[in-house]
């Protein structure tokens, strides 16, 4: 129970770091935003939700995320996506997000997280192909003009942990080996072409 508390005072504390962090930079380079459960875990873990704060600082940008409600001690991966539910479209692996005891997170990347966060296939290239189990890295590209990516989705990295606590046992490709279970949380609260890491004048 002391354990308990003690996390979630880290929690409100980083919460209140992240709010000085905005206060302290320019209203223009700092936001946040939340991310809710997605379809398909919303029967088997109602309370999971996170909040997501970025700073955009030149050369390139910090995104701290604080998740509440998820299974203890399971590891995630988050991912930058184009959508935030299926199809998904274009999406790329950011990092991985572990639960501690409590079902608690917290976790910082530093990449690029603003109007510019976006994928392009200037042609077709040979790729290399690493894995070829459950799902198979494909051999060649497509090509694509700039594909802006404005969302966040959060998934299982395994099958088991979320057939473990009573959610669909799905195997998709958002996991370092492509054998990732379900998506636990997205940013579908907002417009699927508006997304969050662009507050853009749409």
């Amino acid at each position: 129970m002391q354990e308990h508390a003690f996390k979630i005072a880290v929690i409100s504390s980083s919460l209140m770091l992240m709010t000085v962090g905005s206060a302290s930079a320019a209203a223009e380079h700092s936001f946040s935003f939340m991310m809710v459960v997605s379809p398909a875990a919303r029967t088997c873990l109602p309370k999971a939700s996170a909040k997501v704060q970025i700073t955009l600082s030149g050369a390139a940008d910090d995104m701290s995320i604080v998740a509440t409600g998820l299974p203890p001690n399971t590891d995630f991966g988050l991912f930058v996506i184009q959508r935030p539910q299926p199809p998904f479209g274009v999406s790329w692996y950011e990092g991985d997000v572990p639960s501690d005891v409590n079902g608690d997170a917290i976790q910082h990347f530093r990449g690029r997280f603003s109007i510019e966060t976006f994928a392009v296939a200037p042609g077709v290239a040979p790729a290399p192909v690493i894995f070829t189990s459950p799902i198979p890295d494909a051999s060649i590209n497509p090509p694509f003009n700039p594909i802006q990516t404005y969302h966040l989705g959060l998934w299982f990295k395994s099958p088991s942990d979320a057939q473990r606590v009573g959610c669909p046992n799905t195997t998709t490709p958002f996991s370092g080996a492509h054998n990732a279970g379900i998506q636990v949380l997205n940013t579908s609260n907002f417009p699927p072409l508006a997304g969050p890491l662009c507050p853009c004048p749409f």
